[in-house]
């Protein structure tokens, strides 16, 4: 007898994700891993010492379902400090099992079956599977490529106008942009905030890159007016602090939001991590000079990344935030980004992402490929070594199989 797909008819069309193969591919080819976004190297001893000593101490048990009252303060005094958003940490505070569970949590405490969540492309992936497990249905507006060296990735405000239904339950937006490095202006937060007011949605927005502003200004959504009451914002402080793996995420929103948050969360994951969440309040606190130092050391990274990919040439794409760059491969006289991520580990010894991962309208990325640089400045040396050998090593029209020219 036939196996019979036992998967719900949800999740069709999602299978493995792209970060799960292009990983593979540089393990079996040695290549120096610039795919997935996570950093190299581990964030302060001190934070480290301080989860450490939270272990010894004993919090090793499940703790409160919205968070250990340190971390959940932290969070408040960091939003008041950074933003002068006021949160109150018991109940406007929640804490999540990385920023994806609170995105996961949402959706499925706001979506009724058929519910619209509108959103841009390229996205983080899980977005869309996040929306179809809740039983809603994923809208999306394109963020167009620059078509010209030095251009900015744009959307038309018409389109996001159009795509507003009566079903639309939610807005949601990332700033500073995965993959892009795009930053949302004043002018297009107000535009998105008037949208959501105007038909009374409600606004997720996702800020874990929040520190990682290199040109431009972060401006949370829920500093506009009217926004703070319909608002749910997310962040993480894995990316901030370089523990991705500790999965400490958090959501600030309106208490009736958070409750129905909380709702969702305590049968998804109940609690997580104790001595990380303590560990992550201490980190919270700390003085501006760590993240000025941690906004230029990504700073150099980012330049160091780009200008060899230019030197490469490939045709690089601004990065204003985030730890990813985007690049044109169709300089290099490719045009299809999953095959030349492909070809990559094993005739360059780097591995990248096809962004076409995060787009709907595949045909919109399909000649771009994302790089991370949060990794440490001897992985970059060396990726950028082996980038540079990209010309003599490309392969020609008539190589089949081992990336498309383009034109051929």
């Amino acid at each position: 007898m036939p196996e019979k797909s036992v998967l719900t008819r949800r999740l069709h069309g999602f299978g493995t994700n792209v970060f799960s193969e292009m990983t593979q591919l540089a393990l079996r080819h040695r290549a120096v891993n610039l795919g997935q976004g996570f950093p190299d190297f581990e964030g302060p001893v001190e934070i480290k010492e301080a989860a450490i000593d939270a272990i010894r101490g004993g919090l090793n048990q499940y703790v409160r379902t919205h968070g250990v009252p340190e971390l959940n303060q932290a969070v408040a005094e960091h939003q008041k400090r950074f933003y002068d958003l006021t949160f109150d940490p018991e109940t406007e505070i929640t804490v999540t099992n990385g920023a994806t569970e609170a995105i996961f949590a949402t959706f499925q405490a706001i979506c009724e079956a058929g519910d619209e969540i509108v959103f841009f492309e390229p996205f983080y992936d899980s977005y869309r599977a996040s929306v179809a497990m809740a039983g809603g249905v994923s809208r999306v507006v394109t963020l167009e490529a620059p078509t010209s060296p030095g251009g900015s990735f744009t959307y038309d405000p018409e389109d996001l106008e159009r795509v507003i239904t009566p079903r639309t339950k939610a807005l949601l937006i990332n700033t500073p942009h995965n993959p892009t490095g795009r930053i949302f202006s004043r002018p297009e937060l107000e535009h998105i905030a008037d949208l959501c007011r105007r038909h009374d949605i409600l606004a997720i927005s996702d800020e874990v890159y929040e520190h990682l502003v290199f040109d431009g200004e972060h401006i949370p959504l829920a500093t506009l007016p009217g926004m703070a009451e319909r608002t749910i914002t997310i962040s993480s402080t894995g990316k901030t602090f370089s523990f991705t793996g500790w999965k400490i995420g958090y959501a600030c929103a309106a208490p009736h939001l958070s409750k129905a948050l909380r709702t969702a969360h305590q049968f998804i994951n109940f609690c997580n991590g104790g001595p990380f969440q303590v560990a992550m309040a201490q980190a919270l606190r700390l003085g501006d000079e760590y993240y000025t130092q941690f906004l230029s050391d990504y700073q150099k990274r980012r330049d160091h990344l780009s200008d060899g990919l230019r030197d490469a040439g490939f045709g690089v794409l601004p990065t204003a935030g985030s730890y990813f760059t985007l690049a044109d491969i169709r300089p290099l006289g490719f045009d299809d980004d999953v095959e030349f991520c492909r070809w990559l580990p094993e005739h360059v010894g780097v591995a990248a992402v096809p962004p076409t991962a995060f787009y709907v309208h595949k045909e919109k990325g399909r000649h771009l490929v994302r790089f991370a640089f949060c990794k440490s400045s001897e992985v970059l040396d060396e990726a950028v070594a082996r980038l540079r050998r990209i010309q003599e090593l490309r392969p020609g029209p008539a190589s089949p199989g081992q990336g498309k020219a383009a034109g051929a």
